[in-house]
């Protein structure tokens, strides 16, 4: 008798926290994409690239609580982008539909890391897309595969953030990027964190700081903190080469 082939595992929401989880009325929403592997094939995600993104999922929903913020963590597929398959941006795509499809016309905010933020900066383009959060985004050498688009980010906020000292994805490759987002869309800035490594653990404060102070000006429009309005107004390479001063978040004034 021959063996059914089991049926293909598909991305899913991981539980939601913030308004959604106390059932309170959703008014934005920030879809969290975790780290992976350039190929993982059909392996399944680890439960750490997960762990790794819930304590800014959960700082991000303390701070949006007032403003009705929910978020949910991507599950993908698999672990790998793989290719030109494109996994985890298909699954943030995916994830942003089903975010329309249970709350609404609700703006929506991608956040993610390594992989997970080219990911957010690939599937930006979907209509319900308002910003995307990209910390130490993995992206290819564009001298030697096609570069990543841009045009799509048109319209949207967009944060790059990425450590100085980052041994697994060059920062230059995120400067490089973010110059040519600049050019189609003003709306784009990045931060570099100073002798901070991939995971941007050193500073780890400073940039949920940063991550929370944009994720609110962009999805609820209530400003944004001086630092992030100079460096989105700043020009090329100022706007873009913006470093992330020691304690940020402490002293805010919007």
């Amino acid at each position: 008798m021959a063996q059914q082939a089991l049926p293909e595992r598909g991305a899913r929401l991981g539980r939601p926290m913030g308004a959604a989880a106390s059932r309170r009325t959703v008014h934005g929403v920030v879809l969290l994409l975790p780290g992976g592997d350039p190929d993982g094939g059909t392996r399944r995600p680890t439960r750490m690239s997960v762990a790794a993104v819930l304590p800014l999922a959960r700082r991000l929903v303390r701070a949006g609580q007032e403003e009705g913020l929910a978020a949910h963590v991507v599950h993908y597929r698999c672990r790998g982008w793989n290719g030109p398959d494109a996994a985890a941006a298909a699954d943030a795509e995916w994830a942003t539909q089903e975010v329309v499809r249970r709350y609404g016309d609700v703006p929506v905010c991608l956040a993610g890391h390594g992989m997970g933020a080219r990911a957010a900066l690939r599937a930006a383009g979907h209509p319900a897309v308002a910003s995307v959060v990209a910390l130490a985004p993995w992206l290819p050498e564009p001298d030697t595969l096609e570069p990543e688009p841009v045009k799509h980010l048109v319209g949207r906020q967009v944060l790059i953030a990425h450590g100085t000292n980052d041994e697994r994805v060059d920062p230059e490759l995120s400067y490089r990027f973010a110059e040519r987002a600049k050019k189609v869309n003003r709306d784009v800035c990045r931060f570099e964190v100073h002798t901070d490594g991939h995971g941007l653990n050193q500073h780890r404060s400073e940039v949920q700081a940063l991550a929370i102070d944009f994720l609110l000006g962009s999805l609820f429009a209530t400003g944004y903190s001086r630092p992030v309005a100079d460096a989105l107004a700043a020009p090329p390479p100022l706007g873009l080469r913006m470093p992330l001063a020691a304690g940020f978040g402490s002293t805010l004034r919007r």
